[in-house]
């Protein structure tokens, strides 16, 4: 009898399904702050790669793809963000159904915001895309904020 119950219990549960591939570009920093772009920034920005990495493979979010096939393109591209559908291509080459890209702006070392944008790989469709604001240009601040960006704009739900 247990068996019975458990057979129709698990025919009755829903099959999940696999998550959605995702290919993570880099992300790029745009200073428009009449202060150089330091050292410090640039390791903050190569942090923040692998925090979205780890945030977009949450279990039920998505299935992240890496974009290493693709990295000799991806050196003839000043910006991810601003090459023509370039990214959508090259999700498609390592795989995936979608493309994510962010940038971050530097205003001044004291004002920053870090922007996020996933698209549908085959349609150019934006699927999720906001940005944040974030006051001090730290470690913890970066941090916070793409965490605040994922966990409190993108993924809410």
């Amino acid at each position: 009898m247990r068996y019975a119950i458990a057979a129709v219990w698990l025919a009755a549960t829903p099959a999940r399904a696999d998550p959605v591939s995702i290919a993570v570009f880099d992300f790029d920093l745009v200073n428009t702050s009449p202060a150089a772009s330091t050292p410090e920034e640039l390791a903050r920005l190569y942090r923040l790669d692998g925090q979205l990495r780890d945030g977009l493979a949450v279990p039920g979010r998505y299935r992240v793809l890496g974009v290493d096939a693709v990295r000799d393109q991806l050196a003839r591209v000043s910006s991810i963000r601003g090459c023509n559908g370039c990214e959508r291509d090259l999700a498609r080459q390592v795989g995936a159904q979608y493309a994510a890209y962010g940038w971050v702006q530097k205003v001044s070392n004291l004002i920053l915001n870090i922007n996020l944008v996933i698209e549908d790989a085959a349609s150019g469709q934006v699927i999720k895309a906001d940005s944040v604001d974030i006051r001090g240009n730290t470690d913890e601040s970066w941090q916070r904020g793409l965490r605040y960006l994922l966990n409190e704009r993108l993924f809410r739900d």
